[in-house]
């Protein structure tokens, strides 16, 4: 007869500790990333505001990659731990095939890839979710701020 300690689960959901994001709107979250960037990072963040919606930005603003930007096109992108995403995310917290932002229609849809420790959007627990500028997706450790064309639309 089996021990208890052999029927043990081998791995297990971690869930780490949100940070609240109420009272920070789209809008502001996106004009505290602009206040902060460079002249350049400036450029680019209201080149993807102002442009055609076909393309988006995702940047890292809280976590080890804090400063790190990522061009989001038609063609969409993968998120994870395995040094293949678009999206490299180096941390355990991190699934190596964590999630993906891909184009449907006008909009950018983020999609968990059914990850160990799940995302979030906005501190909500999501699966899949249509995304609006100024959206904030946590991934493990790594908190990243989705730019488009359309500032909190969907």
């Amino acid at each position: 007869m089996p021990s208890a300690d052999e029927n043990r689960e081998l791995t297990s959901t971690l869930h780490l500790g949100l940070r609240s994001v109420v009272g920070n709107s789209p809008a502001d979250l996106v004009s505290e990333l602009i206040s902060q960037a460079t002249e350049e990072e400036r450029a680019i963040i209201e080149g993807v505001l102002s442009g055609d919606n076909n393309s988006a930005m995702v940047f890292i603003h809280r976590g080890a990659q804090k400063g790190s930007r990522f061009l989001v096109t038609a063609d969409g992108v993968s998120i994870g731990r395995s040094p293949e995403s678009s999206i490299f995310l180096d941390d355990v917290t991190v699934s190596r095939k964590h999630a993906s932002i891909e184009k449907a229609g006008t909009n950018f849809t983020f999609k968990d890839s059914g990850s160990l420790n799940g995302s979030y959007v906005n501190n909500e627990s999501v699966t899949e979710k249509v995304l609006a500028s100024g959206d904030e997706i946590q991934i493990g450790k790594f908190h990243l701020l989705f730019v488009g064309s359309k500032l909190g639309e969907k």
